[in-house]
């Protein structure tokens, strides 16, 4: 059973420490993605090294594929993978909502066909909580419709916003309902949907309340809309969530919109921006993004980044890393990747400092100078 405790406190900074399955996850914290069941150009040991106690896989794909019957052979997914730490399963609302020219939803649940072979699918809020168990994920998602901004490059009305709310509050309720009648002993979080409009953030918030949850995540950002109005709702909704459970925002993932979710009380977050960013070139430093590819950086004998401890850091220059970038070289991918996580990994460290010392808004202020980011939060 998952208990969490707040630490410290700085305005809506939270500081905080989750108990879950004989680990402990200290808030905030960034989960890396593995969504086919590995962290992409990274192994399960070197998360380990990098202090990572807590990753994100999703159970849509892995249910497609390898499939339950091979996952079941093993016990579930951390002996399948190697990872004896903590697994957060998303349901995979998301990824049907990414698939929303090939499915239908209803009040049973959504019929789609698979992404590889196109054999027709169902999946039900009891469904996912079936998967989930065999999955044997420490922390469980609920099955939601994850409400896009847009279709068909149309904003959403009020009305199909709260029609699929509403949708998602019954699919919270009967996910509950399976997840304690398939007596799951693991932790279930629900998710806050709403859109744009706050009136419906509030009712699904509040329903969700009463229906009782370990967790409460905020979806259906990050879902095409503008980031003024990403940030809008944040401000709104987030420190309107309960005290005494861990939030969770999901998908949202750059180092500013992690300060920024921070300052409103956030305490868990996932993104593959850090990892896909990665293989693509695109680094994080304490100093601003570089861009491996750039030829300013043939020649350019200094890491990435002096203030960085990482391996790639401690090893490699840049004309190194811009070289491999160039040719295509695995190890280019690995060693980028490396540093990224490791960079997100400090810095979630350093907002959990400066929450404890009660200097959070002087973290922003110097975060935000140095990464050359113009602070709007």
């Amino acid at each position: 059973m998952l208990n969490f405790k707040i630490l410290t406190t700085s305005g809506n900074a939270r500081s905080g420490i989750i108990k879950l399955n004989n680990f402990f996850v200290k808030t905030p914290i960034f989960m890396p993605v593995g969504t086919y069941g590995s962290v992409k150009a990274i192994s399960p040991l070197e998360l380990i090294e990098m202090k990572y106690n807590i990753i994100l896989n999703n159970s849509f794909h892995l249910w497609m594929r390898p499939g339950l019957d091979v996952i079941s052979k093993f016990g579930g997914l951390h002996k399948f993978i190697n990872w004896n730490r903590l697994i957060l399963t998303d349901s995979g609302g998301f990824q049907v909502f990414s698939l929303s020219k090939r499915n239908k939803i209803t009040e049973k649940g959504i019929y789609f066909f698979s992404p590889i072979n196109g054999d027709k699918l169902f999946l039900s809020p009891e469904i996912s909580m079936k998967i989930q168990k065999i999955l044997n994920s420490d922390i469980v998602m609920q099955l939601d419709e994850c409400t896009p901004y847009k279709i068909y490059n149309r904003i959403l009305s009020e009305n199909e916003v709260e029609n699929s709310m509403k949708m998602s509050l019954r699919w919270a309720q009967r996910s509950k309902e399976e997840f304690y009648k398939i007596n799951n002993k693991n932790s279930l979080f629900c998710i806050v949907q709403g859109g744009m409009f706050k009136n419906l953030r509030d009712e699904s918030l509040e329903k969700l309340k009463e229906i009782g949850f370990d967790g409460f995540a905020i979806g259906g950002l990050s879902v095409g809309e503008p980031k003024k109005k990403m940030i809008k709702i944040l401000q709104y909704i987030g420190p309107k969530l309960p005290i005494d459970k861990p939030h969770y925002l999901m998908g949202a993932g750059t180092p500013e919109d992690i300060i920024m979710a921070v300052s409103n009380g956030i305490d868990m977050f996932d993104c593959i921006i850090p990892t896909r960013n990665a293989r693509n070139g695109l680094l994080f430093t304490n100093f601003g993004n570089i861009k491996i590819k750039n030829a300013r950086y043939k020649f350019d004998k200094n890491p990435l980044d002096y203030s960085c401890n990482c391996y790639t850091c401690k090893n490699f220059s840049r004309s190194y890393l811009h070289y491999l970038h160039r040719k295509g070289e695995i190890l280019g991918s690995r060693l980028n990747t490396i540093h990224n996580l490791y960079y997100y990994f400090q810095l979630m460290r350093k907002i959990r400092l400066s929450i404890n010392n009660n200097i959070f808004e002087k973290f922003v202020k110097d975060f935000c100078e140095n990464r050359k980011y113009e602070n709007k939060f």
